[in-house]
């Protein structure tokens, strides 16, 4: 009688155990949208590159030197993603000072990235080389423009976690906003450390 009832006993128990719902792997909303964006922003990016190399190997391509000033830029926005990344860990540590000074100097730096990538316009315009003109120019601001463009939006989602910071709102325990701001601002600087190396190896 005890040998059946502790079968039953186990038998309970092991049908418990293939009840227990299993644990599913899920991403977050925001971040799968997130990926999905940044492997757009790849793929755009990828074809425009294909595109150059074909159309500098048939000809007629003007070679000028990268004005000075877009080296400085490049600085500028590793210099930045280093500070995006202290205001994360700051962020993890919940030292809200630190938070915001980190996040301030980011979007500074952005801002500052922007108006060397104008400054480096002008001097392509001193040299000469137009956006309509030989497609040599005119890849170059197309690379640009659309980076920058993307710096914009970048600039717009570091908005949104700063006035966040200040309110108090990113810390230890709620990391998703600045997670995201991180993840596709460090994209961005690799994005343009790419751009930077290619416009001057194929240039």
């Amino acid at each position: 009688m005890k040998l059946k009832l502790g079968e039953k006993m186990e038998n309970v128990q092991q049908y418990k155990v293939e009840r227990e719902p299993q644990e599913t792997l899920a991403m977050d909303p925001m971040k799968f949208i997130l990926w999905l964006f940044l492997v757009s922003i790849i793929m755009l990016f990828a074809s425009q590159s294909s595109a150059y190399l074909v159309r500098r190997a048939e000809g007629n391509w003007l070679e000028f030197e990268m004005p000075r000033i877009f080296w400085y830029s490049t600085a500028v926005l590793v210099v930045s993603s280093a500070a995006m990344q202290w205001a994360y860990y700051s962020a993890k540590k919940d030292q809200f000072k630190q938070l915001k000074i980190a996040i301030s100097i980011t979007f500074v730096l952005g801002l500052a990235f922007l108006w060397m990538q104008f400054e480096g316009w002008r001097k392509l315009v001193d040299m000469n080389v137009y956006f309509v003109g030989n497609p040599s120019g005119s890849f170059f601001y197309v690379f640009t423009g659309l980076h920058g463009f993307h710096i914009i939006s970048g600039l717009i989602v570091l908005l949104y976690s700063w006035i966040a910071a200040f309110k108090l709102q990113v810390h230890g325990k709620n990391l998703r906003r600045i997670q995201i701001c991180v993840s596709y601002w460090h994209f961005l600087d690799i994005l343009w450390l790419y751009l930077f190396a290619f416009l001057l190896t194929f240039n």
